[in-house]
C-alpha cells in the first residue's frame, strides 16, 4: 500500500524531505485480518505505529484475563507509552476488523524526539492525552456500578469512535465486557435492560441511542 506523507499523523508534518526519506526505509505497512494480534504484552517495544484503516483495541493481560483500555482508529498512534518502559510493550493490540498498520522503527522515532523539539512537544501532548483517558478509565472501572460502566462504554463510541448517536458495533460483546471490567453475561444483560428501558435501540450489531440525557445521567450517578 503506498503511503503518503499526508497519510502520517500531524506528528510528522515537519519533517524535512530528507528525514522523511530515513522514515519510510525505516518503516513497514502490513494488513491484518480480523482478531489478528498486532503486538504482544511484555514483547519488545520495536516500533511505534499508526492506523491507517480499521480499528484496533489495546488491552492488558491479567491472569488469563483482559482488560481493553482503548481502541484506535485510523489516524491514531499507539505503542509510544511503551519506547522508554525497559524497551518492552505494556499492552497487547488485536485488530477488530481487517486493518492496515503502517510501523517506524522505534530508533527513528527517538531520534526525531531528540532532534525536533516540536516533535517531542506532540509526542507529550500524545502520552498526556493516554494517561487522561487511563484515569478516566480507572475512575469508571472502580468507582462506578455496572450501569454506570455501560452507560460510559456507549457515550464513548458515540462520542469518540463512531461520531453519531447511531453507529455499527463492530466489537463482539466479549469486547464490550473486557471494556467495561465486567463478565460477558452481565454486558448482554446490560444491554438488554438499555434497550427493554428504551435508552437504546439494538438490531443485531446496530446501535441507537434514544436517551443520550438517561445515559449521561447513569455515568454521573451510575
Amino acid at each position: 500500500m503506498q503511503i503518503k506523507k499526508e497519510d502520517f499523523p500531524i506528528w510528522f508534518d515537519q519533517l524535512t524531505d530528507e528525514h522523511w526519506a530515513i522514515v519510510l526505509k525505516n518503516s513497514v505497512c502490513l494488513d491484518y485480518n480480523k482478531n489478528e494480534i498486532v503486538c504482544k504484552q511484555g514483547s519488545f517495544a520495536t516500533n511505534v505505529s499508526f492506523v491507517v484503516s480499521g480499528m484496533l483495541k489495546v488491552y492488558r493481560e491479567y491472569k488469563g484475563e483482559n482488560l481493553i483500555m482503548s481502541f484506535v482508529r485510523k489516524g491514531e498512534v499507539f505503542g509510544l507509552s511503551s519506547i522508554y518502559n525497559n524497551e518492552t510493550n505494556l499492552f497487547s493490540v488485536a485488530t477488530v476488523m481487517p486493518t492496515t498498520v503502517f510501523s517506524v522503527n522505534v530508533n527513528i522515532i527517538k531520534n526525531q524526539i531528540r532532534e525536533y523539539p516540536d516533535f517531542a512537544e506532540k509526542s507529550i501532548i500524545q502520552l498526556n492525552k493516554e494517561y487522561s483517558n487511563t484515569i478516566d478509565r480507572i475512575i469508571s472501572l472502580t468507582q462506578k456500578q455496572l450501569n454506570g460502566r455501560m452507560a460510559d462504554a456507549l457515550l464513548h463510541f458515540s462520542r469518540n469512535i463512531y461520531g453519531s448517536d447511531e453507529f455499527n458495533m463492530q466489537i463482539t460483546r466479549r469486547d464490550m465486557a473486557d471494556f467495561c471490567g465486567m463478565s460477558t453475561e452481565s454486558a448482554i444483560r446490560i444491554l438488554k435492560e438499555f434497550h427493554n428501558d428504551k435508552i437504546i435501540n439494538i438490531e443485531g450489531k446496530n446501535v441507537k441511542i434514544l436517551s443520550k440525557q438517561l445515559l449521561e445521567s447513569l455515568s454521573e450517578f451510575g
